[in-house]
């Protein structure tokens, strides 16, 4: 009896750390909505960007993708950014999707314009570059050494 009261004790403070990981985990992880107003971007390929990525000006966050779409006439993909109320941005702002790092990860840079007209709520993004295809330019790469051999 008395170690059935032990591991049922130590089961109980194990769920409670657990609870409390993951309530940590979710306020430091900053994956709610900002409250802002929501623009967009249409991309040719997005890599693998996805819903909660940051975006980002300069290094600092300034919103994230809160959804992404194919559109059905152009096949491109629509990307909708919810940006901070306080961030507003040229018209003629470009955005990117850089890598984190070389083991991955994607998040949307923008590069802020200098035109004096500024996007508005459901705005579009019309300058956009997607993301390099690590595996695309590697393939080139090798192809083109196999070819430089063969003229030898």
């Amino acid at each position: 009896m008395k170690k059935n009261v032990i591991e049922t004790v130590l089961g109980a403070v194990v769920i409670g750390v657990a609870v409390l990981f993951l309530a940590f985990s979710y306020s430091s992880a900053d994956i709610g909505s900002t409250d802002g107003y929501e623009i967009s971007a249409r991309f040719s390929g997005i890599g693998a960007l996805s819903v909660g990525d940051k975006v980002v000006v300069s290094g600092v966050k300034v919103g994230q993708v809160t959804r992404i779409t194919l559109d059905p006439e152009t096949y491109l993909a629509d990307v909708y950014l919810d940006i901070q109320n306080d961030k507003k941005f040229p018209e003629d702002t470009a955005a990117f999707i850089s890598s984190e790092s070389l083991l991955g990860g994607l998040y949307m840079q923008l590069e802020p314009g200098a035109s004096d007209e500024m996007i508005e709520a459901g705005g579009v993004i019309e300058y956009t570059q997607a993301p390099q295809n690590l595996e695309q330019l590697l393939g080139q790469f090798i192809f083109s050494l196999q070819g430089n051999d063969e003229e030898k």
